[in-house]
């Protein structure tokens, strides 16, 4: 029998070099295996409430509902999916309904949204979900491959018509999020299940960070670092380094022996 393996983990924000304040948010609650970094949007400060709405929301859900499996849940089950990949859909669907309602009451926070990716570990492996453009990509024997898809306005150009290298440089929506936590009262949650093996890594950041920095340049980063505090630091000063346009935030796990 393998023994199990354990999950190693570090995570950083930072407000970059362009903005004056932090709308990035993540949490890291261990004791449910959840990992979550949300990137807020809507000015004057809204960005910052709908991304902490989103980690608190999610982070009340999963207190609840570790002591009572059974409690009644606001949304129905799929019964496609088992009970804990239901758990996560369900804890984001009531946080998004939470910043649409919050955002509907009061119009200065009146379009404000956040992205949100998350990591779930559960017995037999992992479960990510997410919504925006924030990402999480894995690492793994020496590569990176990203295993989100960006809910966002240029991916969807670019999977309609393919562009070249120069007119995804120059598209002139970058920053348009198709989909996005508190844009409308339901939201369609993207999950995918993963088994990671001993030595693999997972990356969740905002676009802060996998904007200003290839994906071949974070993955040299978190190699060559001795730790994943190390790692988390030298990925946003790499952002830094290249500019800092957005707030910066990451999480990295990994899978140990």
């Amino acid at each position: 029998m393998a023994r199990p393996l354990r999950i190693e983990v570090a995570g950083q924000t930072d407000v970059g070099r362009k903005r004056n304040h932090n709308e990035d948010n993540f949490a890291i609650m261990a004791e449910y295996g959840l990992y979550v970094v949300a990137d807020g949007m809507g000015g004057h400060a809204s960005g910052e409430v709908a991304s902490k709405m989103a980690v608190d929301a999610l982070q009340e859900f999963f207190a609840a509902t570790a002591d009572d499996p059974e409690r009644t849940w606001p949304y129905k089950m799929d019964r496609s999916k088992g009970y804990e990949e239901n758990r996560l859909v369900t804890g984001i669907k009531l946080c998004n309904l939470r910043i649409y309602e919050t955002a509907q009451r009061n119009a200065k926070q009146r379009g404000m949204g956040t992205t949100l990716v998350t990591l779930f570990a559960v017995e037999d492996g992992i479960y990510l979900a997410h919504v925006g453009d924030s990402r999480i990509y894995r690492l793994r024997d020496g590569t990176i491959d990203q295993l989100t898809e960006d809910h966002s306005l240029l991916n969807d150009y670019k999977k309609m018509k393919r562009l070249t290298e120069e007119e995804i440089a120059n598209f002139p929506h970058k920053n348009v999020i198709v989909r996005a936590l508190g844009m409308k009262d339901t939201v369609k949650v993207d999950t995918r299940f993963e088994t990671p093996r001993a030595g693999d890594t997972m990356l969740l950041c905002t676009d802060g960070l996998s904007g200003p920095l290839s994906d071949e340049r974070m993955l040299e980063i978190i190699q060559n670092a001795p730790d994943l505090p190390t790692a988390s630091n030298r990925l946003i000063e790499g952002a830094n380094e290249n500019g800092g346009p957005d707030n910066i935030t990451c999480i990295l796990a990994r899978w140990i022996e």
